[in-house]
C-alpha cells in the first residue's frame, strides 16, 4: 500500500470554456480567498495534458480535503480535475485523479 506521506501537494484544475470562463475565474479566487491556495493563470488554451481550457489551483496537503469539499457543491456544473502531486506526475494524472463532474481524456504523452 502506498503512504500519503509522499504528497507534497495537490492541484485542481479548473475547467472552462468561452462561455463559462468568468464562472470559472470567480470560482477559483473565491477558492484562493477562502481556503488561501496559491490560483494560476487562467488559460484560454489547453496548456500541458489538460484538454480544455483551465486554471489551476494549488494547495497544501492540509487544505485539500475541505477545498475539495467545497469544490464538489459551488462548481456549478463546470468539471474540476484534482491529483496529488507525489513526484511522479505520469501516476499522479494518470492514476491518482480525481474527478468533480464527466471525467476527460488527458493527453498523456506529454509525460514521455
Amino acid at each position: 500500500m502506498k503512504q500519503t506521506d509522499s504528497i507534497t501537494g495537490y492541484h485542481a484544475h479548473i475547467y472552462f470554456d468561452g462561455s463559462t470562463v468568468e464562472q470559472a475565474r470567480s470560482l477559483c479566487r473565491q477558492a484562493a480567498d477562502l481556503f488561501g491556495v496559491q490560483m494560476g493563470r487562467v488559460h484560454e488554451k489547453n496548456v500541458g495534458p489538460h484538454p480544455r481550457w483551465s486554471c489551476q489551483l494549488a494547495a497544501r496537503p492540509e487544505q485539500f480535503p475541505a477545498l475539495l469539499a467545497w469544490l464538489a457543491l459551488n462548481r456549478d456544473g463546470l468539471i474540476v480535475f484534482a491529483h496529488p502531486e507525489t513526484g511522479d506526475e505520469l501516476a499522479d494524472h494518470r492514476d491518482h485523479g480525481i474527478w468533480l463532474g464527466t471525467g476527460l481524456a488527458l493527453d498523456l504523452s506529454i509525460f514521455g
